[in-house]
């Protein structure tokens, strides 16, 4: 029976994770400081015997190294999240995007030089693209990130870093890694407490409120459901083929906010209006967002056998049922 080691396994898409590993027999440890997490996420399945919470920081090199010793592959999501977090917390963001990191990458090189492998996904973001201006973003494209007196570009930068120490891992000592770039990853458990727009429409939505739609609403994202994202992670480590390679994750179907909100509402609460807010009365002076982010999916369906079955009227669907259970 395979360990496997989930940091950040409290939050949205580690709790996601934790399900689908241990409906395949694994057992699952997660740790999390419940900084952005919850332990409510997880609270079905502390009573499983397979199962193991751990509430601690992966900035501790201690607990790290304990748990790393007893997995047999680690899924390193724990991560700052959110624009609004990002924005607000920019000393946060870096400080715990980065060291954790380190931690991790330094004790699994450990246990594979003492010939026990041990694989690790690590957790990206379609942000390290930054204002990019294609039209759709492949893993070889260019980061185009903007001035360092902008906060919302540490993100990015960031886990631009992540990536960059996770290869040289790769390249240098061959610590079997696998990086994944997510682009707006939606489903039951997410809140909105941090920005994400589609939990956000959706409460409001159910409040009778209506949506808030930052600047004019024409900004184009795609959104993924949970359950094929967390299919694909789990395939792309159990495939030799994708260690040491980048890879976008998510849909390819773009759709602009204003759509989305209107779409919200048609399923959730048909008759509201929407409401538009700037950018700097959501946020402040500084903030700059991304008008356009779409991912080129080819080289991840080339790896392993990838296609999205939710669609986003499904995605809507699902949200606005798990928020009124």
């Amino acid at each position: 029976m395979a360990t496997s080691l989930i940091t950040g396994g409290a939050g949205f898409i580690g709790s996601h994770l934790s399900e689908a590993l241990l409906g395949l027999g694994n057992q699952v440890i997660v740790v999390d400081d419940e900084s952005t997490g919850s332990k409510r996420n997880i609270e079905h399945l502390l009573a499983n015997p397979n199962f193991r919470f751990v509430h601690g920081t992966v900035s501790d090199r201690t607990l790290v190294r304990d748990l790393v010793n007893e997995a047999n592959e680690v899924y390193h999501l724990a991560a700052a999240v959110g624009v609004a977090l990002i924005n607000q917390e920019p000393i946060q963001t870096i400080e715990r995007n980065i060291y954790p990191t380190e931690l991790l990458l330094a004790e699994i090189q450990r246990r594979n030089a003492e010939g026990d492998e041990v694989r690790m996904f690590m957790a990206s973001t379609s942000e390290v693209y930054g204002k990019n201006p294609k039209d759709t973003w492949t893993e070889e494209d260019d980061l185009v990130f903007g001035a360092t007196t902008r906060p919302r570009w540490s993100y990015g930068a960031s886990k631009a870093i992540d990536e960059f120490l996770t290869l040289a891992y790769w390249h240098q000592k061959k610590t079997p890694v696998v990086i994944g770039r997510f682009f707006n990853v939606v489903g039951p458990r997410q809140t909105g407490a941090y920005g994400m727009v589609l939990p956000r429409f959706v409460d409001a939505a159910l409040a009778g409120k209506s949506p808030i739609v930052h600047h004019d609403g024409s900004q184009i994202r795609c959104f993924a459901h949970v359950a094929d994202v967390i299919g694909a992670v789990i395939q792309l480590m159990r495939t030799d083929a994708a260690l040491g390679e980048v890879f976008n994750i998510g849909s390819d179907r773009p759709v602009t906010i204003l759509e989305l909100a209107k779409m919200v509402i048609d399923q959730a609460n048909p008759g509201l209006d929407v409401q538009f807010q700037t950018y700097e009365e959501a946020f402040n002076a500084k903030f700059e967002d991304i008008s356009r982010r779409v991912p080129d999916l080819t080289k991840i369906k080339n790896c392993i056998d990838y296609a999205p079955r939710h669609s986003l009227e499904d995605i809507i669907a699902d949200v606005i049922k798990s928020k009124r259970a």
